[in-house]
Order: C-alpha cells, then structure tokens, then sequence
C-alpha cells in the first residue's frame, strides 16, 4: 500500500496509489457519489460534485520558475481576451486583490471577471457590492469541494464565462479567481496566460520554502499583508530570502494589497506581460 504521508492535503493529490486502492473519496469531498477508476492511460480518474471526470498531475517536487509552462503562443486572444489566474490559499486577499486590479485598469481597459467559491457565489457578490466592475462584467462560478480541478483539469467551468465575458464586452483583460487552494494547485496555462499566486505572512514566514507549483512557478508571487509581519512574529527578511531561492529568481512583491501598496507593481507586470504577449501597447 502506498504509503499517504507524501500528500501535498487530504485529497491525495499524488494519485500514485498502488492499484489495490479503490480511492473513493467520499469522506473528503462532502459528496456521496464520488468514485474513481483507472483509465486506459494508467492514471487514477474521479469524478464529484458534478465535475467531469479528472484526473490530477503527481507532483514529486516543490518546483522550479525556469520550468514552468510558457506562455501558449497560438493563443487566440480574439476569442478570449488575455487572461490573469490569481490563485493562492483561502483568505490570502485574492478578491481584494481583484478589486484593486479592477479600480486600477477599468478606466483604460475593457475588463471582465470570473470568480470561483466552492458552495457560494461570496467572492463575486463582493466584487458587485464594491462596485469593482458592472455587474455584467463579473461572473461567479460555483466549483463545488474540488476548486483547484475548476483551474487545471476541468476547466471548461470558467472557460464558458470568460468566453463569454470576453466577446460581450471586447474585453482587453479578463481576471480569472480561483476558489481557494492548498500549496500544490496553479492554474493551467489553457486558462491563464498570466499566473498570480497570492500568499500572507499570517501563514507565517514558513510558507515560501514550502514551496509547491503556485509558489515556484507563479509568473508572479504576492507576499500580502506585510502590515501584519510583527503581529504574527513573521520576518519579512526569512520571507525574502526564501522566496528568492525558491523561485529562483522569479520576481514576487511584498504589498498590502487592502492599504494599495504594491498594486501599481503588480499592475505593471499585469501590463508587460500583456504587451508581450497581445503585440498591444499599454494606455
């Protein structure tokens, strides 16, 4: 039997299970009729509260910013306009970061956003009632217990909004929400073309060189609420050296997303990145 203590959290995400295992997750994913099997290409598939069926990628390593996947160049950004994928652990600041990318860019560029909740649409109600965007402009998907299958492996689920979204309005940029991950789950590039990952020191200054594909392969890393460092008896120092060895290299912003500190930073990789990419030039 495979032993379980290399899992990134309870939901066994590994999926190298020795095959005796029959891996039905009831208990962690809240819902009955969750079954797995074993598919003809040899990985352990499941399917749960009403996703398709998916399997999820092993991850052996912490992993590393050179080799994480590039930017897909045959993108079609008149079908769907440029997309940003803000990920990180529940209660991190995604959605005040999606404000305050809102506020910043709504006034030169078409914007459109897709929030993800597991059981609600809170995210997206919070985006409405502070006036971040039109109503219209901003979808909340439901994901149900699997957020991070709705931003890798089944994603149709915010790609049907965001296309949408994206041919109602002209969008330039579109912003895409995850629901709330643990350290292993990043987005796909088949959903972002740039990749937010969003942490805060009141997880402790343990949390960079922990490590995980949001960490280390995150086009950019966000280090929120530094305001909270002494509270927490977090060192931002720790905090900056790890996270430069971790991604080695890659660029991450200390901020205070709530206060507006670092949003202009982010925003201006936001840009570079869409410049790059769309042959635009910024306004």
């Amino acid at each position: 039997m495979a032993s379980h203590d290399h899992h990134t959290h309870d939901h066994a995400h590994h999926h190298h299970h020795d095959s005796d295992h029959d891996h039905t997750d009831e208990k962690n994913h809240g819902d009955s009729t969750a079954t797995s099997w074993v598919g003809s290409d040899g990985r352990v598939y499941h399917s749960h509260d009403g996703l398709a069926p998916h399997s999820h990628e092993p991850i052996y390593s912490p992993g590393y910013f050179s080799r994480r996947a590039p930017p897909i160049l045959s993108r079609n950004f008149n079908e769907r306009a440029f997309t940003v994928g803000i990920g990180g652990p529940v209660g991190t600041g995604k959605t005040a970061l999606m404000l305050a990318l809102c506020k910043f860019l709504r006034d030169k560029y078409s914007l459109a956003a897709v929030t993800n909740d597991i059981f609600t649409k809170e995210d997206g109600e919070f985006l409405m009632r502070n006036g971040a965007l039109p109503e219209e402009r901003i979808r909340a998907v439901e994901t149900g217990g699997c957020p991070h299958a709705a931003i890798r492996e089944d994603i149709s689920i915010n790609l049907g909004p965001l296309e949408e979204l994206s041919n109602l309005f002209k969008a330039d940029l579109l912003l895409c929400e995850s629901g709330g991950d643990n350290l292993a789950a990043n987005f796909s590039r088949e959903l972002a073309d740039y990749i937010i990952y969003i942490i805060d020191v009141s997880g402790g200054d343990k949390i960079p060189r922990k490590g995980g594909p949001g960490i280390t392969q995150a086009d950019l890393l966000v280090i929120n609420k530094t305001d909270l460092a002494s509270a927490i008896g977090a060192d931002l120092a720790v905090m900056e050296r790890d996270a430069l060895r971790m991604r080695d290299g890659g660029p991450f912003i200390f901020a205070q997303v709530k206060h507006g500190l670092g949003v202009e930073e982010i925003v201006n990789h936001i840009l570079q990145a869409w410049e790059a990419s769309t042959g635009k030039k910024r306004r």
